[in-house]
């Protein structure tokens, strides 16, 4: 006769991750991915100048690859919930491939021209969305929810590590020739293709009754409703996980005081290539710097657990906001080149920190139902700034110089700061960052918990915290 305690034993204990086939297979091919797209965001802005010498034309090209993250998030976000998770990744994969082969072929044929440069880079940055969105969804779905909060460090420190490797190979590479980051962009996405046909878990729950769901609202629309609708239908999805976000303040707030530091961030990604060439610096040395700000960063990653288990939510979202601006204070008004670089790179040790916990959080308590579309609203809140940035980058060094730019993007990161130390759901977010991730996360409609209050319950110690991932 069985027992409680042989049923105990009969429970099997969960592998470690890094025996967990499918999530290595999800992680190596998208480390070597952001390898390959990392080199080519460095080669980019470097192409871009050699081939017409405007900063605004290389701001027009990052506001342009950025673009798709202000516009398509939301419907982006609807796409990956209803189609197959792993089948869009394949798709984005292969898409984003021919267009970076295009680009080595006009290259090699010396026929590129601007116009090519940005038709491919919005396509790029769309498909870049939709992979990005289904990537992140498709996480609790392919590990334990125990280790969804070691997952998700460990691709933070994926990116950071494949940010390291990526920039400095990128402006190394260009010295070599400027169709040669992107030979390596090519071969970096058919890595990663190839990786996920290999892949053997679904990116999705199964939920009971949606196809059935599905088929009677279509039929529905065939007979009754028509075109009108359907379109009407399918805008209320659309919007959907942005209201869901919306209605909790802490995820609001977090949203965005990220997208202030990202416009930030990416238009001192543009300053600082700028300051170095003016300083003599070659491709290499320009990646080579990235690549140091990239090792920082994945430092960061390494010390996120051991930080989000000691420091509280609040602690640690003002702290940060004035580290960074503290550091773009030293950056404008140092005195020169190298405090510059030390200040740069140092910044980006700070932001594995708040997305580790970001993305725990926000994982562990949104419905698999609803997980594209929360993180297409969360995305857009907090990245549409960047190819704000990106423009704002070029302007600024035209109209008024590397240093008048500098200082203009130090006082605004302080006026970040001062947000984030008068906001009133930030300042009550006494929880701690990191704790276990709550066992019902994956429940297609969870009660109201602790972790899900509604919009006007404030949220007694949460596991993480609530945020939008950043782009640093």
């Amino acid at each position: 006769m069985s027992t409680v305690a042989d049923d105990a034993r009969a429970v099997p204990e969960v592998p470690p991750l890094r025996r967990n086939r499918d999530f290595l297979l999800l992680w190596s091919g998208s480390a070597v991915a952001i390898i390959g797209s990392t080199a080519s965001t460095v080669a980019y802005p470097l192409l871009v100048l050699a081939v017409t010498g405007s900063a605004s034309a290389a701001g027009l090209v990052g506001f342009v690859v950025l673009l798709p993250a202000l516009l398509l998030q939301l419907p982006a976000g609807v796409l990956v919930d209803r189609w197959n998770r792993k089948r869009v990744m394949i798709w984005c994969d292969a898409l984003r491939a021919v267009g970076a082969s295009t680009v080595v072929l006009a290259l090699l044929a010396g026929e590129l021209r601007l116009a090519h440069v940005l038709v491919v880079g919005f396509a790029e940055g769309t498909l870049t969305v939709l992979n990005g969105l289904a990537s992140t969804a498709a996480v609790p779905n392919v590990v334990h929810p125990s280790q969804l909060s070691v997952a998700l460090a460990g691709n933070e420190a994926r990116g950071r590590a494949a940010t390291m490797i990526g920039t400095p190979l990128g402006g190394i590479l260009f010295g070599l020739g400027r169709a040669v980051p992107f030979v390596l962009e090519t071969f970096a996405y058919l890595v990663s293709l190839v990786s996920l046909l290999c892949i053997r878990k679904d990116f999705q729950a199964a939920r009971p009754g949606e196809a059935a769901r599905a088929e009677a609202a279509a039929g529905d629309g065939v007979a009754a409703d028509g075109r009108r609708t359907r379109v009407l239908r399918q805008a209320g999805r659309m919007v959907e996980g942005l209201v869901w976000l919306w209605k909790r303040p802490l995820l609001r707030t977090t949203a965005l005081l990220v997208a202030g530091s990202n416009l930030l961030f990416r238009a001192l990604f543009l300053v600082m290539i700028v300051l170095l060439a003016e300083e003599g610096a070659g491709p290499a040395a320009i990646g080579l710097l990235i690549g140091v700000a990239g090792a920082c960063g994945m430092l960061g990653s390494l010390v996120a657990g051991w930080c989000g288990r000691r420091l509280r939510m609040n602690a640690l979202v003002i702290s940060a906001n004035w580290v960074w601006a503290l550091l773009m204070c030293v950056l404008a008004f140092g005195g020169g080149l190298w405090p510059a670089m030390i200040a740069y790179t140092a910044m980006w040790f700070v932001g594995p920190i708040w997305n580790v916990a970001v993305g725990s959080y926000q994982l562990a308590v949104t419905p698999d139902e609803l997980r594209g579309r929360v993180l297409s609203a969360s995305s857009l809140l907090a990245n549409g700034a960047l190819p704000l940035g990106a423009l704002a980058g070029g302007l600024l060094l035209d109209g008024l110089g590397v240093r008048a730019a500098t200082a203009v993007l130090a006082g605004w990161m302080v006026l970040m700061a001062l947000a984030a130390t008068l906001a009133g759901p930030v300042r009550r977010a006494t929880m701690l960052v990191v704790g276990d991730p709550p066992a019902s996360s994956t429940a297609p409609s969870p009660p109201r918990t602790r972790h899900d209050p509604g919009p006007d319950v404030p949220l007694p110690e949460p596991s993480a915290p609530v945020a939008a991932a950043d782009s640093r």
